[in-house]
């Protein structure tokens, strides 16, 4: 009987854990539905009803997913990402910027997926060390107007790779690059010299990366340089 009990159980949990991934998504998307507009954030809105926050992280705390199920662990910790630092945000309101806060990325933790994790652990051991994707860098939103914008719906395992290619076109079309083709000059965003690892893996530069994604192609003569990061709050 005891083998039988232990499957049993091990089955049971497994169903309750996929029952709380599956919360947390739908309950992620409403959220972002409800508070984040245009890429911006209603902090002032969720700081006069914390509820609704409260719950996703609680459900949050409880989720179990392995790095083998790579959709569902990418999306899990990309949208735990993202709703820690809101959660960040409001525990430190009213606040101007991420980094007027001590410790807002490598210090303070959150319960997340049965971890105390910081921000920072996430993105970079959780994320960026096991899948070597650059495109996490177009999803991953800190809470400042310099980083990709926060759409308004969860990452979801089935739509994930669509969303992170989705994002990075946008970023790359759009305010994470300043062209000036007189000059034969391309401005990034600091993202790409921060992680200038991630964006030139596998012998590319990056201006090879951003061609991959541009609808007018950089010329690879252009001289790239990287503008000032905005950390200002990313607000309504």
């Amino acid at each position: 009987m005891k083998p039988y009990l232990f499957l049993m159980t091990f089955l049971f949990s497994l169903t309750i854990s996929a029952q709380d991934l599956e919360t947390f998504f739908s309950k992620t998307n409403t959220f972002l539905e409800a508070h984040v507009s245009n890429g911006k954030v209603s902090y002032s809105d969720i700081y006069k009803d914390q509820s609704a926050l409260d719950e996703l992280l609680e459900i949050a705390q409880g989720v179990s997913v392995d790095a083998s199920d790579a959709k569902n662990y990418q999306a899990f910790w990309i949208n735990a990402y993202n709703i820690s630092v809101i959660k960040g945000i409001i525990d430190n309101y009213p606040t101007k910027s991420p980094l007027d806060n001590n410790g807002f990325f490598d210090k303070t933790t959150y319960s997340l997926g049965g971890k105390k994790i910081t921000l920072n652990d996430i993105e970079h051991k959780l994320l960026r060390a096991k899948f070597k994707d650059a495109r996490f860098h177009f999803v991953l939103v800190c809470g400042a107007i310099g980083c990709p914008p926060l759409i308004s719906e969860a990452y979801m395992p089935e739509t994930l790779d669509t969303q992170l290619e989705t994002q990075t076109k946008k970023a790359l079309n759009g305010s994470f690059l300043k062209v000036n083709t007189k000059k034969k000059r391309v401005q990034a965003s600091e993202i790409m010299k921060w992680y200038k690892e991630d964006f030139t893996m596998n012998g590319i530069t990056e201006i090879d990366f951003i061609n991959k994604y541009r609808i007018e192609k950089i010329p690879d003569n252009f001289k790239l340089s990287y503008f000032t990061y905005d950390w200002s709050l990313n607000k309504q």
